[in-house]
């Protein structure tokens, strides 16, 4: 098994297991995915594999219908993607990514966070170097299409890593940033089931803590994903 996919198994993490939180988490999405490629799935490849996902979290069609036209109205509210970065207690670094329409609340409350628990908020691409920034896309497989092939056939589209998750039973295909398109494409056009395509960042070292430790960093942790505002927390403890 390759580092992407220990660190995805060591992080299923609980911030989406609530469905309110996962239609939330889709929705600004969306909204996003709108903003910059228009309402039409057919053209617009980030909000076409955004409708898919919906599907497979169940998420009501009503639902993404109205935010898809939400988004599209004039008065729809402005989602700013932002990433913060710091260090928790015990030297962990702390990478979170937010969707928010008013910047000065969500960097307050994320401040706050890292203050109350022994962390301290840094600047911007200061943990750059800690992590590398994956796409990630979760597909169906394929009858008669072996992983090996498929790894290979893909390596010259910006894939470094193809693991097969029988828990969930789908692929996992990890890919460098920029060729996130270059990947849905190939995907699309060689009829994948995409049941994802999301972005993770992943450690390129980990850091051993103790139980007494990893329970104030998971009280931290807790506190990010609760937040509304918040999308996604990697960090890099083992």
């Amino acid at each position: 098994m390759g580092r992407a996919f220990e660190y995805r198994k060591a992080t299923k993490l609980k911030r989406w297991g609530n469905m309110a939180r996962v239609f939330t988490k889709l929705g600004k999405q969306i909204t996003i995915a709108v903003k910059e490629g228009g309402p039409d799935p057919d053209t617009n490849p980030r909000l076409r594999v955004l409708v898919q996902q919906s599907k497979k979290e169940n998420m009501p069609k009503e639902n993404v219908e109205r935010a898809i036209k939400k988004a599209s109205s004039k008065d729809a509210s402005d989602y700013k993607e932002i990433t913060y970065e710091g260090y928790g207690p015990h030297g962990i670094a702390i990478v979170v990514e937010t969707a928010t329409d008013n910047s000065t609340r969500t960097v307050a409350n994320v401040r706050s966070y890292f203050n109350k628990y022994g962390g301290s908020l840094g600047t911007s691409g200061s943990l750059q170097f800690l992590f590398d920034h994956k796409c990630v896309f979760k597909i169906t497989p394929k009858e008669n299409v072996d992983l090996e092939d498929l790894e290979l056939e893909l390596i010259d589209f910006g894939v470094d890593e193809i693991e097969f998750d029988e828990e969930e039973n789908v692929i996992l295909i990890y890919g460098e940033f920029q060729s996130y398109s270059t990947i849905q494409k190939y995907l699309e056009e060689n009829e994948y089931e995409i049941h994802s395509a999301e972005f993770e960042r992943i450690p390129n070292d980990y850091k051993e803590v103790t139980e007494e430790q990893r329970t104030s960093l998971e009280k931290l942790l807790e506190k990010f994903e609760e937040d509304e505002d918040v999308q996604n927390v990697f960090h890099n403890m083992k």
